[in-house]
């Protein structure tokens, strides 16, 4: 008669260390997600408990709700969902990695966040113009030398260009040939992510205890 092996459950904890700083949400270890690129402040690192991604250095939870705040998600404004199936999809390509932003949220992060001023995530709803642009960039990004570079183009976000003359010219040429092929692919695979709530981006509403 065999016997049933178990695998020992190894908590999140055992993985703190200097190269896994605590979540900035959570306290949970930060374990790393993308490797360091031109444009980007650092490493970047997420953590697998409340989901919160972090380029660089971790820094406080009063900083994470600061760069919160900084985007507008209190008034309603749509923020990229690093739980999102673009951002899977996309990783070091996902169109929310932009140059000059550090933190990256998911819903249950900004929960975390939010409940040190005492409110609560009352919703959480799909924002489909946002989570279609940037799951459009982020098919573009597979084809590009540079990051966002239709978007930037247009001020949308923050491009990175390739360093190369003649990349950044095969870039341009690139994102004007491909931009409606692009789109046909985007727009069925953001509606499936939000159909299972992996959507792109979020408009979020909160409310005190």
């Amino acid at each position: 008669m065999s016997e049933t092996q178990h695998t020992p459950v190894v908590p999140l904890e055992a993985g703190a260390g200097p190269d896994n700083p605590p979540c900035p949400a959570c306290g949970e270890p930060l374990f790393g997600w993308v490797d360091a690129r031109c444009g980007l402040g650092g490493p970047v690192r997420r953590c697998e408990s409340c989901g919160l991604g972090v380029i660089g250095e971790p820094g406080s939870g009063e900083e994470a709700l600061r760069a919160l705040d900084g985007l507008g998600a209190a008034s309603g404004a749509p923020i990229a969902n690093r739980a999102g199936f673009s951002a899977w999809l996309g990783r070091a390509g996902w169109s929310g990695l932009e140059r000059g932003t550090r933190y990256l949220f998911t819903v249950e992060a900004v929960r975390r966040l939010v409940a040190r001023r005492d409110q609560v995530v009352v919703s959480a709803r799909w924002a489909p113009t946002a989570a279609i642009e940037a799951m459009w960039q982020t098919v573009l990004n597979s084809l590009t030398f540079g990051h966002n570079v239709a978007l930037g183009a247009v001020g949308r976000r923050a491009a990175d260009p390739a360093e190369g003359r003649w990349q950044r010219s095969l870039d341009a040429l690139i994102s004007v040939a491909v931009a409606l092929p692009a789109l046909v692919v985007a727009v069925p695979l953001e509606l499936i992510a939000a159909a299972s709530r992996r959507g792109g981006a979020l408009s979020l509403r909160f409310k005190l205890l």
